[in-house]
């Protein structure tokens, strides 16, 4: 199959393929005679694969080392275990994150309860205080300019 059907049925763009290519996370395609890529089967699977962990959030050092590992299945997993749990460890650190995120952007709604004019907009007010330096009601700190 060419690059565009192989892009297609994986559910991306060409320019996904070339890159993943390019990364070597993708196996090279052997080439027509005229040149152009001729992929199998087996790019399309590992096209998914990646695309699988991709959308657990893994990033491409994790897809890499997963790919190293489908390459020699007589290893042992161990590392694949730790890998995983790194990532569960990462996804913790964003919630927690996230969620310190929502109670500052909370605070920073509370600062504007009504309608009124944006020259009056407590929002848009503590922003403009917090860009000259001063505290502000999200982060409950001054900066230094």
């Amino acid at each position: 199959m060419r690059i565009g059907e192989l892009a297609q049925r994986g559910g991306c763009d060409v320019e996904t393929v070339r890159f993943y290519e390019r990364e070597g996370l993708i196996d090279s395609p052997l080439r027509e005679s005229n040149g152009y890529r001729n992929y199998a089967n087996t790019h399309l699977a590992q096209l998914n694969f990646i695309r699988h962990c991709r959308s657990l959030g893994m990033g491409l050092a994790e897809v890499r080392t997963l790919r190293h590992f489908q390459a020699d299945p007589n290893l042992a997993c161990d590392d694949i275990n730790q890998l995983i749990d790194a990532q569960i460890v990462r996804i913790h650190e964003q919630l927690e994150s996230l969620r310190q995120l929502e109670q500052q952007l909370h605070a920073l709604r509370d600062t504007c309860h009504r309608r009124q004019t944006v020259s009056e907009c407590g929002i848009l007010r503590t922003l403009e205080q917090a860009a000259d330096g001063e505290g502000c009601a999200c982060h409950g700190e001054s900066k230094s300019k």
